[in-house]
């Protein structure tokens, strides 16, 4: 039974009131009532990053509508919940919780999508399934939908800087659905009180997500984002209707699941901060650690493959975090190789950069690329490590010959952000052979030309 001390204080916190609050649950009500003040689409640089962000993932979902199994999915999902959510590149129009299934795991099936190192994690994936639903059912403006992804993002961000995943778990699905409570609440117009009930709701519940499907090779988590999306979305449903979480749930749930005490935010990030500065797109298909083995064995093929040399042993130093989520060996399906250092590195010796034709039957098979695979060594560069640098150092040996190149930065990176014409032209390979060159353009312009007052809709 609740004594009535708990009671006051929680009923005093749903009701707005600063002073009953502690610890984290204060840092992320101020974080609330600063986004709420000053919503970060209102500048320049938030709303072009975010529109970029948007595309980005809009591409990559349309593109993963094309592969096989999504295709199925989205049959699936359409037994018995056919709705009015059109979005192109799905067969059928689906209700608002069938389109945020099937959008959430076809935008993370190619590995194409962004993120956040700062995280750990990808922010913008849990984020904007809920927008755009929103979008899609309702009408909303192109300047709501990125208005609730922003702040969405922002509030996912730093709970995912603090709520660090054990070893063993997958971050989709995690505190992902954070941002999704935080999107839905911004979109259904709920307070930064609302907002912070919304947030405990869902951390009363929140997944525990495997990376076992990776290791075994199972598409299951494809679906996490979207069971982390719709929770979020389930929780600012339940807070509207004052059904919010108690005050230090977040807390509780970090110290149960993860075994974390959290206190608070991460101090040195200032609370006016715009963490989707801070975030990336991806250049290659595959997981953000690998894409520097990509670059590096792309460099190598690119000086040396014409010459007819073969490696005949190859040397890959690199941070810890990425061997430990990224160190798959003989992938045999394409969530293992998006996954594994040694055969992104294999396949750009061979082939150069990697593109999603590395992840085809015949590919995967090619008896050159395992061969190649097996000779890569992966071993830690502990400078890298202790400095919390993201990088390689690829050494490729050929007889008397030995090459060796360090790459200390991709195109993606928040130091390197990729150009509108970059992410342009990374979209067209993903959209157009599902949806054609001409409504893949017509996208391109909605999202990054059209003013922010313009409905956001997607017409058959």
């Amino acid at each position: 039974m609740m004594t009535r001390g708990k009671a006051q204080s929680y009923h005093s916190a749903m009701r707005g009131s600063l002073p009953d609050l502690i610890g984290l649950d204060l840092d992320l009500r101020r974080l609330l009532d600063g986004l709420w003040r000053r919503p970060p689409i209102g500048e320049r640089e938030v709303e072009q990053r975010a529109r970029e962000l948007l595309l980005d993932t809009i591409g990559c979902a349309i593109g993963g509508c094309g592969l096989p199994e999504v295709a199925a999915l989205i049959v699936s999902i359409s037994k018995g919940d056919l709705g009015s959510h059109f979005f192109p590149g799905m067969g059928n129009r689906l209700s608002r919780t069938g389109f945020v299934l099937a959008f959430s795991a076809a935008s993370c099936a190619l590995e194409a999508c962004e993120g956040l190192p700062l995280a750990h994690g990808r922010p913008g994936l849990h984020a904007i399934p809920p927008a755009l639903a929103a979008a899609l059912a309702e009408g909303r403006t192109l300047g709501e939908v990125l208005d609730a992804v922003t702040i969405g993002y922002e509030v996912g961000a730093r709970l995912g800087n603090v709520c660090r995943i054990r070893p063993g778990m997958h971050v989709d699905g995690t505190w992902g659905s954070y941002g999704a409570a935080a999107t839905e609440s911004r979109l259904r117009g709920l307070s930064p009180a609302e907002t912070l009930a919304a947030l405990s709701h869902a951390a009363c519940h929140l997944p525990y997500s495997l990376y076992r499907p990776i290791t075994y090779g199972s598409d299951a988590r494809n679906l996490y984002v979207g069971h982390g999306a719709l929770l979020g979305m389930a929780s600012a449903t339940a807070s509207a209707a004052g059904f919010g979480g108690p005050p230090g749930s977040v807390a509780e749930h970090a110290k149960l699941a993860l075994g974390l005490e959290l206190s608070g935010l991460d101090p040195e990030i200032a609370p006016g901060e715009r963490l989707i500065l801070r975030g990336y797109l991806k250049k290659y298909p595959a997981v953000k650690h690998v894409h520097y083995g990509i670059e590096a064995g792309a460099r190598w093929h690119k000086d040396h493959f014409s010459d007819g040399m073969r490696p005949e042993r190859v040397t890959l130093e690199v941070y810890r975090e990425a061997m430990t989520y990224c160190g798959n060996r003989a992938p045999s399906t394409p969530i293992q190789a998006q996954f594994s250092l040694s055969y992104a590195v294999a396949w750009s010796l061979l082939h150069g950069p990697l593109g999603a034709r590395a992840y085809l039957r015949e590919s995967l098979e090619d008896p050159l690329v395992r061969r190649l695979e097996s000779l890569v060594e992966i071993v830690e560069a502990e400078d890298m490590t202790r400095s919390g640098a993201r990088g390689c150092r690829l050494t490729v040996e050929a007889g008397d010959f030995s090459w060796t190149c360090e790459i200390d930065g991709v195109s993606g990176d928040a130091s390197q952000p990729m150009t509108r014409s970059e992410i342009i032209d990374k979209f067209h390979p993903l959209t157009d052979p599902v949806i054609g060159p001409e409504a893949a353009e017509r996208i391109v312009q909605k999202i990054l030309e059209a003013p922010l007052a313009d409905p956001l809709r997607f017409y058959p």
